[in-house]
């Protein structure tokens, strides 16, 4: 595990474009596992920018987003399909039948799972997941618990999930309670990963992520058993590692 401390966070998102690009420059067919939420976002305009200036082309690249809510129209504002093509797909010249994003609406839910899966599986192997790290250790919407699916599920959110998130929203009432998710097992699978923290208040599940137990009880943690993840902290998530 390389774990690189920033001071800045223009340093960080750099770093990260960076890593992104060069893997499609020199992998133009490259399958990119994605994450939402505020935390990549810096690094997504910092792609945009290479785009614009011809140094990267993602016409090639199949995206798969780890997840989304279960029950919001598809151009919802807070939809995750709304937030990759606002904050990605729309700026990049990457077509958006290449683009994944598990249906929150659709009819079956646990068909969709077992579909999405299948996507996966026939494009092999995904060569580089983005990950966030929630308050509680979850990655995807994989929450803490006794026992983790390895594939695509729905997850009953945690109270301190939909809280976290209900800064999005007018109130956290209207923030779903369910989302589909990409399993651990599959996250795992990935040939590289990159583990994008920001903010002091990261800093203390930071620590028990990458430096405490691998526990299912922190779902990040067990990031520490594949041998290739890079992780890219402001100084402030950063602050209680030793």
């Amino acid at each position: 595990m390389n774990i690189l401390t920033f001071e800045t966070n223009e340093e960080l998102n750099e770093v990260g474009a960076g890593i992104i690009a060069s893997l499609v420059q020199t992998k133009p067919n490259a399958v990119l596992g994605l994450a939402t939420g505020s935390t990549p976002i810096g690094i997504y305009e910092e792609l945009i920018k290479l785009y614009q200036k011809g140094r990267v082309s993602f016409k090639h690249a199949t995206t798969f987003n780890l997840d989304e809510y279960i029950g919001l129209p598809e151009d919802h504002p807070e939809s995750y399909r709304t937030f990759m093509n606002e904050k990605l797909f729309n700026h990049i010249d990457i077509p958006l039948e290449q683009t994944h994003v598990p249906n929150g609406n659709a009819a079956d839910l646990e068909k969709e799972c077992r579909d999405y899966d299948d996507m996966l599986t026939n494009s092999k192997q995904i060569d580089l997941q983005i990950l966030g790290l929630g308050h509680n250790g979850h990655i995807g919407f994989n929450e803490p618990d006794q026992s983790l699916n390895s594939g695509t599920h729905i997850v009953q959110l945690k109270e301190e999930t939909r809280k976290a998130n209900a800064r999005f929203f007018n109130s956290i009432d209207e923030v779903p309670t369910q989302a589909i998710t990409m399993g651990v097992g599959t996250i795992l699978k990935a040939k590289m990963i990159i583990l994008v923290v920001r903010g002091a208040e990261k800093a203390a599940i930071v620590q028990r992520a990458l430096q405490g137990a691998i526990t299912t009880d922190v779902p990040a943690s067990l990031l520490q058993t594949h041998p290739n993840v890079v992780v890219l902290l402001d100084k402030e998530a950063g602050g209680m590692l030793s």
